[in-house]
């Protein structure tokens, strides 16, 4: 080969190299199909009879015991069969392969070796879920979607909260008219703020009531009460709170059985009273007792005052949002009762495995452990729960404070009057003099 046609092809290497690297960090999407795709699905094809075997996956046609004599033989079984795979199908972020079981075989197995194939196939995880009766469906993730999220969309509706991308690429949505009431737990700036902060934000431009309970003297939920429609600063404002809303739940109730409707919704739009979102910052400030009669008291009032809103709220517009760095049963006797009622579960970077099992234990241990993998450089990262019953990896949209604040000042116009809360705060001020 001739020097010039040397230069000429090691400069047509270098060039498609560094075009290749630009399309890989600008355009992932469009490097995935062209190039990651291609190989990793021959990783697939070639590997897939090997990592069955690896991780009893195969199954022999013939059973592992035989009878010799009198004897009974166990042994290893021979010429073990791979379950039949579909050919891998691209998808944006990653691949799917349809996996036909053998009889006898459940999804939990396949479960077990996903760590298998995530090193068998170099991609960033791998899914196991079953569409179907006999079919496991594995869905390969390329790399971490929620490494560099997009800007997710998805149409404004009432009491519904864009809050960011979830790893499938879709719009993670806070939905309270479908779930409405959630828990939400983080460690120190593991992005559980910054989460209420955009929650606020897209809450601020609707038509509701937000009611704000930051035992922490309002450092957080302060900056926003401009748009919130009460603000409780300590334990003591909190009960007066919460049995406020109480006694404002037990008229809707009297509204709607006059009505002859079972939630405010199907009253007319001129009767319905407003919707209202009790956010809570720190649920332990709630609980935690100095060991006085007081104190005792306030805690236990706090705990039965939220589960009954939590367990009659829903039809009658009062939805809560309860978020705290650490949630156990430690705290108190009602927090189990509680959280059973918070059917929306978002789990952040947490301190201590117990949050993790107590936020996402009872509904799927999956989700615990991968929730326990979050790291301190992932903020915003977290593990939430879906309408469906399912669970997905998700990452907010950052909402900078000023941002925040500004929308809440912007909108603070539109913030409904609720008298009977008023009324309970002063006569609480008025106690106080």
């Amino acid at each position: 080969m001739s020097p010039i046609l040397l230069a000429f092809a090691l400069a047509a290497l270098a060039w498609v190299l560094v075009v290749g690297d630009l399309v890989r960090r600008h355009r992932p999407a469009w490097h995935w199909y062209l190039v990651g795709y291609p190989v990793t699905a021959c990783r697939v094809v070639f590997t897939w009879r090997k990592v069955a075997m690896l991780n009893d996956l195969a199954v022999s046609r013939r059973p592992p015991r035989g009878l010799l004599g009198d004897l009974v033989v166990k042994g290893d079984p021979l010429r073990p069969v791979a379950p039949r795979v579909s050919f891998p199908r691209a998808t944006r972020l990653g691949l799917t392969v349809i996996v036909r079981l053998h009889a006898g075989q459940t999804p939990a197995t396949y479960m077990k070796a996903a760590d298998a194939l995530v090193h068998a196939w170099k991609v960033h995880a791998v899914r196991v879920t079953s569409p179907e009766r006999g079919l496991v469906l594995l869905s390969a993730t390329a790399t971490d979607p929620l490494e560099r999220p997009g800007f997710a969309t998805a149409p404004a509706a009432l009491l519904s909260a864009l809050i960011g991308a979830l790893e499938t690429g879709g719009a993670w949505v806070m939905n309270l008219r479908l779930v409405p009431h959630w828990l939400i737990v983080g460690a120190t700036r593991s992005g559980k703020s910054t989460l209420l902060a955009r929650l606020i934000t897209q809450l601020a431009t609707q038509p509701v009531a937000l009611v704000g309970i930051d035992c922490k003297g309002g450092m957080e939920l302060g900056l926003f009460a401009g748009r919130l429609s009460a603000l409780a600063t300590c334990r003591r404002e909190a009960v007066a709170v919460l049995s406020a809303l109480v006694v404002d739940m037990q008229d809707r109730m009297s509204a709607c059985r006059s009505a002859g409707v079972r939630s405010i919704w199907e009253l007319p739009e001129k009767l319905r009273p407003v919707p209202v979102v009790v956010i809570v910052d720190e649920i332990a400030e709630l609980y935690l007792s100095d060991g006085t009669r007081e104190s005792k008291a306030e805690a236990e009032q706090c705990s039965t005052l939220l589960l009954r809103l939590a367990q009659l709220g829903a039809a009658l517009g009062i939805h809560l949002v309860v978020a705290g760095q650490r949630v156990g049963s430690d705290l108190g006797p009602g927090v189990t009762a509680l959280r059973a009622q918070l059917g929306g579960r978002i789990c952040h970077r947490v301190n201590d495995p117990g949050t993790a099992e107590m936020t996402l234990g009872d509904l799927n241990k999956d989700a615990v452990t991968v929730a326990q993998s979050i790291t301190a450089e992932e903020q915003g990262v977290a593990v939430c729960t879906s309408p469906d019953g399912g669970w997905s990896r998700a990452r907010s949209h950052l909402t900078p404070t000023e941002e925040a604040v500004s929308t809440a000042l912007k909108h603070s116009g539109m913030t409904p009057q609720l008298p009977a809360i008023d009324r309970a705060l002063a006569a609480l001020e008025g106690d106080d003099k």
